[in-house]
């Protein structure tokens, strides 16, 4: 259960820097969560989401409580993600018939026994990049919907748009996500021709993995979630895409928001 971060934002807002720090904190990991899955690139996600909380802190004042803290540092989050510059891995311009192209491109002939570690390196890097496929407002309601699990109400305010809106957009993001993994996706459906251990071979020759620095498999994380490989094992779409660490803000990216949350507090 997520915490009461009010007591922390009322003493943050009366320039407490210890309670800022921490409020900071503890928000950071799920801005950089968002921004990780909005971007499929990690150095992009850690820009947008120090961006994203500069934000936040810089408009804490005007934060009257009407939602939740957490929510409404999602709204600022979904807003600028949406107007944000193209990611590097947006600039492909990836869309379904292309990425599928991409995932049988330099397949191996049969199951290899490779690094698993590598192979999850693979998976998570393949289902981030995927998630591009979808444009960005679609992509945020499946990431609030099927990925964070955000109830529909909070999602579509998050959002910003109606609810019967949001859950159109979430009706179409859910169903193109499932047909391609189905017909594409080993670990979702047992027939489909893409495996992880067979791509790995492809993904180290284009540069998409570094062996010897597998970023994704070893990035910090706060915690894995307990049921996701149970459901993966009931081959859910949704499971797919949920299966990813907790990933935690790095350490120099929160050391850099509160170094820009103290000046801006003696400003």
């Amino acid at each position: 259960m997520k915490e009461d971060l009010e007591p922390l934002v009322k003493r943050a807002q009366a320039g407490d820097r210890a309670a800022l720090n921490e409020l900071v904190r503890l928000l950071s990991d799920d801005v950089y969560r968002l921004a990780l899955r909005m971007t499929a690139n990690r150095a992009d996600a850690e820009d947008a989401a120090q961006e994203v909380m500069i934000k936040a802190v810089t408009h804490l004042g005007s934060f009257r409580g009407e939602s939740s803290v957490r929510t409404w540092v999602y709204r600022i989050a979904v807003r600028h993600l949406l107007d944000r510059p193209k990611s590097r891995v947006e600039t492909f311009g990836l869309d379904f018939e292309r990425f599928a192209a991409d995932l049988l491109d330099g397949l191996e002939p049969g199951a290899l026994d490779e690094d698993p570690a590598a192979a999850e390196e693979v998976k998570l890097g393949c289902t981030l990049a995927m998630l591009t496929c979808l444009d960005r407002e679609h992509r945020v309601a499946y990431i609030l919907g099927e990925v964070f699990d955000v109830p529909a109400a909070a999602a579509a305010d998050i959002a910003g748009i109606s609810a019967p809106a949001y859950r159109q957009r979430l009706s179409r993001a859910r169903r193109q996500l499932e047909a391609f993994t189905k017909a594409y996706c080993g670990v979702v459906h047992s027939d489909a021709p893409c495996r992880c251990d067979r791509r790995v071979k492809r993904a180290a020759q284009l540069g998409r993995i570094d062996r010897a620095r597998l970023e994704l498999v070893h990035h910090p994380s706060a915690s894995v979630l307990p049921h996701v490989r149970e459901m993966e094992a009931l081959h859910a779409t949704a499971a797919l895409f949920r299966a990813h660490p907790a990933y935690a803000a790095p350490e120099r990216l929160k050391e850099l928001i509160a170094a820009g949350s103290l000046r801006i507090l003696e400003s």
